[in-house]
């Protein structure tokens, strides 16, 4: 696009502000990822979601853990409440603890000192190898207390960390799902194979791509809103204003006269900023 002189902006970098959330394209198809996540989880299960009481006797509810409260697993959490599941959400944000519980989730605790666990434009930071090698320990008793594993954590530009490793896979009881959410950047599952759905040792690992696709209808309903949001933001009485003072167009400016102008793509490239 800079060797045509294309102006280009990219979505993906829309930054995480309250002006901005109409045109937040992430934020919108990761809800539709959410709430599809959950119905793949309860189509593999090998049980129900919700309680039931019945002459032949009382069916326990599933029990649902969300890793990563972001806008997918906020989705996830509202979604297996609905279908009756008991649900429990981590996230190395203790701040969202409230939104978390607003739901009807309860918040896991694990004792870490997280710092700067986000950017300025409010996506995740990598935490570093020696972090999630801590959290996955800790997680590893947590993990065997439920029925399904729903995954939501990615960090932008970078691949998914590796939250749950085969040794926890396999500490799992038989007939337990994982769904991947990361999938498309290799997985929050060690053992998670991208578009495919693999067992392992009696543990569904199921690893889908382009989730907001399978919705079509509402996926593009959303996307087109995005687009023409972030299309009149860029207009002045009729006419293209590119306004560098303005957060959002700065921010999502990719190319403009030749030239990469994004600093964090310039850096993936190794590029002076």
């Amino acid at each position: 696009a800079a060797q045509k002189g294309i102006l280009a902006f990219a979505l993906e970098l829309v930054p995480r502000i309250t002006r901005a959330q109409p045109m937040d394209v992430l934020s919108s198809q990761s809800n539709l990822a959410g709430y599809k996540a959950v119905l793949l989880a309860a189509n593999a299960l090998p049980k129900i979601f919700p309680m039931m009481m019945t002459a032949a006797g009382t069916i326990t509810p599933a029990r649902v853990f969300v890793i990563g409260a972001g806008v997918a697993g906020l989705q996830a959490i509202a979604t297996a409440r609905r279908l009756g599941a008991v649900v429990s959400a981590y996230d190395v944000r203790p701040a969202v603890r409230e939104q978390v519980e607003s739901l009807g989730a309860r918040f896991v605790e694990l004792p870490l000192e997280v710092q700067d666990a986000q950017d300025a434009g409010g996506y995740a930071r990598a935490l570093g190898e020696e972090f999630y090698r801590r959290q996955a320990e800790l997680m590893k008793d947590v993990l065997p207390e439920n029925d399904v594993v729903i995954t939501t954590a990615a960090v932008p530009g970078q691949r998914a960390p590796v939250l749950i490793t085969r040794e926890m896979v396999e500490g799992m009881r038989p007939g337990s799902v994982i769904v991947d959410l990361a999938a498309e950047r290799g997985g929050n599952c060690e053992l998670t194979q991208p578009g495919q759905t693999v067992v392992h040792e009696g543990v569904t690992i199921v690893g889908p791509l382009n989730l907001p696709a399978t919705m079509p209808y509402h996926a593009s309903q959303l996307f087109a809103k995005n687009i023409s949001s972030f299309a009149l933001n860029l207009l002045r009485d009729g006419e293209l204003h590119l306004n560098l003072e303005d957060q959002i167009i700065s921010e999502t400016l990719l190319t403009r006269e030749g030239q990469v102008m994004h600093p964090r793509v310039r850096e993936k490239l190794g590029w002076s900023a």
